[in-house]
């Protein structure tokens, strides 16, 4: 049995994927009511809606139903993660992976870190890449990296005809990789919505990767991993596509609308997290600052455009 922990749209899909295959998977979601409209409606409507749950998925609230599973997913938001695994220390010893991105606003350390903190005798890892779960729950074709020191066992017990795991070691870059490229998908879309054009976007998310690569490797990561499906692969999915929530975000921030709070947007802690980081190492992300500056109203969008295209010209 696998157990994932986390019933949003991310949780849903992979539960749905792997239960096409016959796999049971147990569901687990911290809201009865809600866990009793699944298992009446055999679905997850307001989630992931038009979608049906295969037989084999069973739905709880209870955490301790989880503690046969041959590995659990935590697919939780990033700034929930680390006050879940404090509640919950039942969970030590199972292989226990990461199915979130960022960095916590606290610590400002990534999930495997906070996972190991937490729960010392489990294996973890780290599940990310280019991906929308309602890709994943349709059973579209879907490539992601799963990085741990040892996941060959994860891959084979999580990878499913149209749901592709690529292994890696490099944990660090591939949880920098998912956690930064969704800073860069908000200045995106900022520059999508202020009118600024395909060009812009495209010159943003050129110095934008340059910036998560600048971090990541002083941080011990492979520059060849944020060159994959953790770092570009996922770059080019969420600056470019409406249904990101980070991109999104960005838009209505360019456009001077107001954004739905209810929308987790990993990116927004993320950015914040990240300044503080680069900051403290001395590290130029002129991207990453100007963002978390604007989310937290200390400049406005006119002076976030004029800071960034009056930057001394040099060589790339």
């Amino acid at each position: 049995m696998i157990g994932i922990v986390g019933a949003g749209a991310f949780g849903t899909a992979l539960a749905v994927a792997l239960g096409r295959e016959g796999r049971a998977v147990t569901l687990w979601a911290r809201d009865g009511a809600h866990v009793a409209e699944m298992a009446r409606t055999r679905a997850n409507a307001g989630r992931l809606p038009g979608v049906a749950f295969p037989d084999s998925i069973t739905v709880t609230a209870g955490i301790a139903d989880l503690k046969q599973a041959e590995a659990v997913l935590l697919s939780l938001p990033m700034q929930a993660l680390r006050g879940f695994l404090q509640h919950n220390p039942g969970l030590n010893g199972q292989p226990l992976v990461a199915c979130c991105k960022g960095v916590d606003l606290l610590t400002l350390k990534g999930p495997t870190a906070l996972i190991a903190a937490a729960c010392p005798n489990s294996v973890t890892a780290i599940l990310t890449g280019p991906s929308f779960a309602a890709d994943i729950a349709r059973g579209l074709p879907t490539a992601l990296t799963l990085a741990s020191a040892d996941g060959e066992a994860l891959q084979h017990l999580l990878s499913t005809p149209t749901l592709r795991l690529y292994r890696t070691t490099d944990v660090i870059g591939a949880e920098l990789g998912g956690a930064l490229k969704n800073v860069i998908a908000i200045a995106a879309g900022v520059v999508m919505g202020a009118g600024l054009g395909d060009s812009a976007r495209a010159a943003l998310m050129t110095r934008g990767y340059a910036e998560m690569v600048r971090l990541a490797q002083a941080l011990g990561a492979r520059a060849e991993t944020l060159a994959g499906l953790s770092g570009f692969g996922d770059l080019v999915l969420t600056c470019t596509s409406a249904q990101s929530r980070n991109f999104r975000f960005g838009q209505a921030l360019g456009a001077g609308q107001g954004f739905d709070p209810t929308v987790t947007v990993e990116g927004a802690a993320t950015a914040k997290a990240v300044h503080n980081m680069a900051k403290s190492m001395d590290i130029d992300m002129p991207i990453t600052s100007m963002i978390a500056a604007l989310i937290d109203n200390q400049i406005t969008l006119p002076q976030a455009i004029t800071a960034l295209l009056t930057r001394p010209l040099k060589q790339e």
